[in-house]
């Protein structure tokens, strides 16, 4: 059976007997230990908006699937201001205090950079955006700090040295402890390591990111950056948006049910995926599982991984995710899953392989 990486601790927390084993990973070149799976409460308190087409769980439902992950072991939960123009952060913060759950065992994720007003400062990474939306995400977390604060996207009208310098000062003044990012280039992120570290500012800790059977891109250049850096990867759309929850096949694609029904994200290329299920069915299969299960399990085996995000709108939903933790997949299932949602070549890669291949063996050989 092939190993799963990147496991460094086993344990749980609030977890309760007939739960799967939660294991913890250090998030990137830190002492902080997260659960493997993340909550993801983008489905928190959506309204009719493109919010409510994801998710419109209400507080006593949101209490509920809380409570079943933390008791589950999981102890990083992620949010953003903008999901439900700052109601998801509202819900996860009264969730907190009505299910009196202690704030040294949670490690809570929110982001910045999205429209929070209609001002043309209401927006962006600049200094002024974050310091003020720090405080009101504070504010609606009903928390003194934020665990990991992530800017949820490059913003290309502010330098990044003045969005690294203002996360700099909240962590000084000790309102966030760690800083990520999400959605950059590979460009955009080495940049900012290389200001981080060159005018000694709060280094950067993950990048959260699309990644997926059904969408790979991630593997041409961030996932190496990811790993010469030592940077975590937070995954989000571990389902791509649900086309890889089972419900979809190519013979029978069942357009007008679920979240794609709605709101067609993360797009999909659908034939190279549907050869993915085709490749993920007979292991599912095989293993006793559901095909999303394999989907989160095949996460889980990648060195580069180190929580995967799971969000959910029912319990069965959650249940079924936390499950894919206890799914070992052998190296035969790896190779076919592989084999099925392999990127095609692209350059520079294929010629970085051809040109590096004899320094490799060298390396690896000594000859």
């Amino acid at each position: 059976m092939a190993s799963r990486p990147g496991a460094s601790y086993l344990g749980g927390i609030h977890r309760k007997k007939g739960f799967p084993q939660m294991r913890y990973r250090q998030l990137g070149p830190s002492g902080l230990f997260v659960s493997e799976l993340c909550l993801g409460t983008m489905t928190f308190g959506g309204s009719n908006d493109m919010w409510g087409q994801i998710g419109q769980l209400r507080q006593d439902e949101a209490d509920a699937l809380v409570k079943a992950a933390v008791d589950a072991g999981v102890n990083f939960i992620d949010t953003a201001n903008v999901y439900a123009a700052g109601e998801s952060e509202r819900i996860l913060g009264t969730s907190i205090r009505n299910l009196g759950l202690s704030r040294d065992d949670l490690v809570i994720a929110t982001k910045v950079l999205g429209p929070m007003g209609e001002g043309p400062n209401a927006r962006g990474g600049s200094r002024k955006h974050i310091l003020d939306q720090c405080k009101a995400s504070l504010q609606r977390l009903q928390l003194d700090h934020v665990d990991l604060y992530q800017i949820h996207g490059f913003d290309p009208a502010t330098p990044i040295v003045e969005t690294l310098e203002a996360l700099d000062t909240l962590v000084r003044h000790g309102h966030v402890r760690y800083i990520g990012l999400s959605n950059w280039a590979a460009w955009q992120i080495m940049k900012a390591i290389g200001i981080a570290e060159a005018r000694r500012l709060a280094p950067i800790l993950s990048l959260q990111a699309y990644y997926t059977l059904a969408g790979r891109d991630l593997e041409r250049e961030i996932v190496p950056l990811l790993k010469s850096e030592g940077l975590g990867l937070m995954v989000w759309s571990p389902l791509a948006g649900g086309f890889l929850s089972g419900k979809y096949s190519r013979d029978d694609e069942k357009a007008g049910s679920g979240r794609r029904a709605s709101f067609d994200f993360p797009p999909v290329d659908r034939d190279r995926g549907y050869g993915v299920i085709d490749a993920m069915r007979p292991i599912a299969e095989r293993h006793g599982v559901s095909v999303a299960q394999i989907a989160l399990a095949w996460l889980l085996h990648q060195q580069a991984v180190t929580s995967v995000i799971i969000g959910v709108k029912r319990p069965d939903q959650l249940a079924d995710n936390l499950a894919a933790i206890d799914v070992r997949l052998s190296a035969e299932d790896l190779a076919a899953l592989d084999a099925a949602s392999a990127l095609p070549a692209e350059y520079p890669g294929w010629m970085l392989e051809r040109q590096g291949e004899y320094r490799a063996h060298a390396a690896q050989t000594g000859r």
